[in-house]
């Protein structure tokens, strides 16, 4: 039993390593100017006309995302789940900081652009690889799936992924219009994102599926 809190206590940092890594990964994909991933879409088109980082936009839109599963959810929501907070706004300012960290990178050619694009992408897939072996508490995004899959149980959560991050992409589409009068944010690089992060974080996770942290309770083998 006395191993049980260092074992969550490294399920944290677990977390927040990933979390920081994926930070990273979508300040690549912002220096790439190709399109950022779907979930990050709307905070960088609204950094482009608000006075917001795109860091503080992600804490907004993680705020509304907590909003709409408590309204979901209601009573079946469990105040555990408002952990998401705190990790938006770790998750916010290490944005922030990724952008100011990679500010040295100069893509003077497409082929270049695709390279840190490429490095974007696969450090979200690894930030998100590790973000569920830790098995604590996902981004508020994801909860928003999560909580429409429980009160729609018919819906896999993969197509309600996949529709949750078209519509995301739809709005930043329509931001983008609205406010700077053409497309931003969304490009290539986006659909590349949408494609890929999966794919990638699949194969990461099945790669982690063996490393255990210490002091992890063994799990019971079943007779048969």
């Amino acid at each position: 039993m006395d191993k049980l809190p260092v074992y969550i206590a490294k399920r944290y940092l677990l977390l927040l390593a990933g979390l920081s890594i994926m930070a990273f990964g979508v300040a690549f994909s912002i220096k790439a100017s190709l399109g950022t991933s779907p979930i990050s879409s709307v905070p960088y088109v609204v950094s482009l006309f608000a006075p917001l980082t795109v860091g503080t936009a992600t804490i907004v839109m993680h705020c509304v995302f907590i909003l709409l599963q408590i309204l979901i959810l209601r009573k079946n929501y469990h105040p555990i789940q408002l952990m998401q907070l705190p990790v938006a706004v770790f998750f916010g300012y290490l944005t922030d900081f990724g952008v100011w960290a990679v500010r040295g990178i100069h893509c003077s050619t497409y082929w270049q652009q695709w390279i840190v694009c490429l490095i974007g992408i696969l450090l979200v897939a690894a930030g998100v690889s590790l973000e569920v072996k830790a098995g604590v508490v996902v981004l508020a995004g994801e909860g928003v799936v999560l909580a429409i899959c429980k009160v729609l149980p018919k819906i896999k959560f993969g197509y309600m992924k996949v529709g949750f991050d078209v519509t995301l992409v739809v709005i930043a589409c329509i931001l983008s219009f609205t406010f700077t009068g053409h497309l931003q944010g969304v490009r290539e690089g986006t659909v590349a994102a949408a494609l890929l992060v999966g794919l990638i974080a699949k194969q990461i996770g099945k790669l982690l599926m063996g490393w255990k942290l210490e002091g992890e309770p063994e799990k019971e083998e079943t007779a048969g």
